[in-house]
């Protein structure tokens, strides 16, 4: 099984998601969003498949790539997972040929155009699980693959019940699609939105009867995971549907027309599908909690790995500190943090309060103090520091990385504001939620 499968990470989405979760994909894809202080998203898939004794990982990149080509290569070269000898991930960067003039056009037009990789003559793989780089989910993939086999699909989907949750959130729905699947778990039918949403939306898994056939069914969201075998790829992807973009709404529902057998995998581990800053946000808040309801970071039977950091452990003085997280090589002075995820090398100054916030950290450390004291002006920004500064309060934000927040600031969302765009001034509003952008300058006495 080890040498048989290999793996094919997105390493960001379509343009809609990445458009959904901004400003934190102003200038990174997806799967580089930093979650929990010290990880990026895309570790959770890369660890699952670690831990599921998959070795060969190909990770598909394409937009704002940078900051995450270098996570994925400093991170996961082999030699820095202890035990993990073997273990490869090839990144794959968009490219230009002369055969395809522009990008990659989507999830399908990817793999296709990165075929003459997948059938090279030292790949040993038959199947291929194909997996979205910025979801935060465990899964044991061996599970998938092993049901993939028994029943001899050509395709098997990974999918979900639909929770009240994203009922209540309309804006909130599958990025994948829903699939109706037969008592046999056998995937019948696919569609873009859910017919019974509006009949029954406290329902998790719906049941109705087909009047032409007679078949019961039950209705899933699919999570975007798929096994495919091989030949059924190539086949797919050359032949049936050669002008194909997309595998969620082109591939598989073509596949399960022209009577490709299409399996589903049930999934019913905790899975976010990171279809907003909401969902972001939710993640992130839920890290903070001691509860099984959201995923588990602690869980020493499935590691979560990624890049290791040289940082000094984060210094704390007279700081009060509850239900949070707190990052790697922070400096902490006397202030109050309450329900938060402060990542790595962020300074907060005296009396300061972070409340229900993520703060994303900083790149570098910069002097906090001058020899010359007129460098910082009140009220413009000039000499500001890289962190939070003195007698600020922020609650409900999300502070995105290297920001400048000066002395006496309130970031509250005070108008209760649900979508703005203040981005000239290095903020957005969404969701309710404050996101202040990377780089972003916040001057003195600013109220948010």
């Amino acid at each position: 099984m080890i040498q048989s499968v290999a793996a094919i990470v997105f390493g960001d989405g379509s343009k809609e998601s990445s458009m959904r979760l901004y400003p934190l994909t102003k200038r990174r894809s997806e799967g580089a969003i930093p979650i929990a202080a010290n990880y990026r998203l895309i570790d959770a898939v890369i660890s699952n498949c670690i831990n599921s004794n998959i070795s060969k990982i190909y990770a598909l990149t394409q937009f704002n790539s940078t900051s995450l080509n270098s996570h994925l290569s400093r991170a996961y070269s082999g030699a820095g997972l202890v035990g993990k000898q073997g273990f490869d991930v090839e990144v794959i960067a968009a490219y230009q040929s002369r055969e395809d003039q522009g990008w990659f056009q989507g999830t399908a037009d990817a793999v296709r155009r990165c075929l003459w990789v997948l059938e090279d003559d030292h790949n040993s793989a038959l199947e291929f699980i194909l997996l979205p780089g910025h979801h935060l989910y465990k899964m044991d993939y061996q599970k998938l693959l092993a049901i993939h086999r028994n029943s001899n699909a050509d395709i098997t989907l990974a999918v979900a019940p639909s929770p009240a949750y994203h009922f209540r959130h309309n804006n909130r729905r599958s990025s994948f699609g829903y699939v109706e699947v037969s008592s046999e778990n056998e995937v019948i039918e696919f569609r873009e939105t859910r017919e019974s949403e509006k009949m029954n939306p406290t329902a998790e898994a719906e049941h109705s009867t087909n009047s032409k056939n007679c078949i019961s069914r039950s209705s899933y969201r699919s999570m975007g995971i798929y096994v495919i075998k091989k030949d059924a790829m190539i086949k797919l992807l050359r032949e049936y549907f050669p002008r194909a973009n997309d595998l969620a709404t082109e591939i598989i529902p073509g596949a399960i027309k022209i009577g490709m057998k299409v399996q589903s995998y049930i999934f019913d581990g905790y899975w976010e599908d990171m279809t907003d800053i909401e969902a972001f946000y939710k993640a992130s808040m839920e890290s903070t909690r001691n509860s099984t309801s959201g995923y588990n970071f602690y869980d020493i039977e499935s590691t979560l790995y990624t890049l290791p950091k040289c940082l000094p452990p984060s210094l704390i003085m007279d700081a009060i500190i509850t239900d949070s997280i707190i990052g790697g090589g922070c400096i902490l002075n006397s202030c109050n943090i309450k329900g938060s995820v402060i990542g790595t090398r962020t300074r907060i100054g005296d009396r300061s309060v972070i409340e229900d916030s993520v703060l994303m950290g900083a790149d570098i450390y910069q002097q906090t103090t001058y020899g010359d004291q007129s460098i910082r002006e009140e009220g413009t920004g000039i000499g500001i520091p890289i962190g939070i500064g003195e007698n600020s309060y922020i609650r409900k934000a999300i502070i995105d990385k290297n920001v400048r927040i000066g002395k006496n600031i309130r970031i509250t969302n005070k108008d209760n504001v649900q979508e703005g765009n203040r981005e000239a001034l290095g903020y957005i509003i969404s969701g309710g939620i404050v996101i202040v952008l990377r780089n972003a300058v916040i001057p003195d006495g600013s109220i948010i």
